[in-house]
């Protein structure tokens, strides 16, 4: 039997935290979709388009696009997409107790809607403060976050950063 796990998230930009997530979760499923969703409640530093290319330009980087797909969501419900691939199992990467209180209210409802399951990931320590917000936070005020990214991403970041100077 096949596993096919999805990764969601709005990825705005993707993280070491986030690649770290994927890969551990390409070990355990035989196949990985890294969902970049749109979030209506987010205002998008990145579109959805730069983010999907972004993300599989990391994976690409790192490896694992044989075992790991990138894909877009931008309406609907998540577990939706999970039955349209037949995929029973969400992964979320968990940073802190107010990440899983967050989280609940979802997995709950989720596995209501469709019998799917989800699955937390605990960060890597190195990453466990990173989160997209903070990235974008730092890389607007001048700060170098060559260290919580993928190398696609900082460059990107670096292009965007020369053409807004």
């Amino acid at each position: 039997m096949s596993l096919t796990a999805v990764v969601p998230g709005s990825f705005d930009p993707l993280t070491l935290g986030h690649l770290d997530v994927v890969r551990r979760a390409s070990k355990i499923f035989d196949t990985v979709h890294v969902l970049v969703v749109a979030n209506p409640d987010k205002k998008s530093m990145l579109d959805i388009a730069t983010r999907e290319r972004l993300t599989a330009a990391a994976i690409a980087d790192a490896g694992l696009q044989n075992r790991v797909l990138v894909r877009t969501w931008e309406s609907g419900l998540l577990v939706d997409y999970c039955k349209k691939i037949g995929a029973s199992v969400l992964v979320k990467g968990v940073r802190s107790q107010t990440d899983v209180a967050y989280e609940v209210p979802m997995v709950l409802m989720n596995r209501s809607l469709a019998d799917i399951e989800t699955v937390f990931l605990l960060p890597n320590p190195a990453y466990s403060m990173v989160s997209s917000s903070l990235v974008r936070q730092v890389h607007a005020l001048g700060g170098d976050v060559r260290e919580y990214v993928p190398e696609s991403v900082l460059q990107y970041l670096q292009r965007v950063r020369a053409v807004d100077q």
